[in-house]
């Protein structure tokens, strides 16, 4: 393949992208509406942000009754 055709092809695939997020954004935002408001963006990054965070606790069923108990 010649340099001008993989130019035009990684122009291609960037310019799908830029596409694919501005669709995926117009879709979240008619759909992401509820019955108890409006979709909120920063929710849904911080949501997705925390997520990805390591986890602190890990489930043990013996310590969650002691730490019920205390």
């Amino acid at each position: 393949m010649t340099q001008a055709i993989l130019e035009k092809i990684n122009n291609s695939i960037s310019e799908l992208k830029r596409e694919t997020a501005v669709l995926r954004s117009f879709v979240v935002g008619a759909v992401g509406k509820d019955e108890e408001g409006e979709y909120q963006p920063e929710f849904v990054k911080e949501v997705l942000s925390s997520s990805k965070d390591e986890k602190v606790f890990a489930f043990n069923k013996t310590d969650f009754l002691k730490k019920l108990r205390s």
